[in-house]
């Protein structure tokens, strides 16, 4: 089971509802500033992949849910969105290119490591 934090289900109200469903971004925004405050993670890792490769990997993986069954449109959208949140805000989002192989993703999270540590100690 996972859990997530207010902050992470934010990050995806905005890709999903806004980039995905058009809601304003202001209105995210809003809510956000209601909900949070000026609370915001340190660091957020964001596993990014090319739909096509995202939407042939869940779909060999058996049925789908309703996000997955969305169009090719709704998903460059979500994805747009994301990496548009890492452009503005880089000191907050480490891009992790998750179309590499299991291994290399492995990889490049171990390389991530002692940033993480450093900023639990800060």
């Amino acid at each position: 089971m996972f859990t997530y934090t207010q902050e992470e289900i934010q990050d995806a109200t905005y890709a999903y509802q806004g980039g995905g469903r058009g809601l304003s971004h202001d209105r995210i925004a809003a809510l956000e500033a209601f909900v949070q405050g000026d609370l915001r993670p340190d660091l957020t890792l964001v596993f990014d992949l090319p739909v096509e490769v995202g939407l042939a990997r869940a779909t060999a993986r058996g049925r789908l849910d309703r996000f997955e069954r969305e169009g090719r449109t709704f998903f460059d959208a979500v994805r747009g969105t994301y990496l548009n949140r890492v452009a503005a805000n880089p000191a907050r989002y480490r891009l992790v290119d998750a179309a590499l192989s299991l291994p290399e993703v492995q990889q490049s999270l171990d390389g991530l490591l002692p940033e993480l540590l450093e900023l639990h100690r800060g």
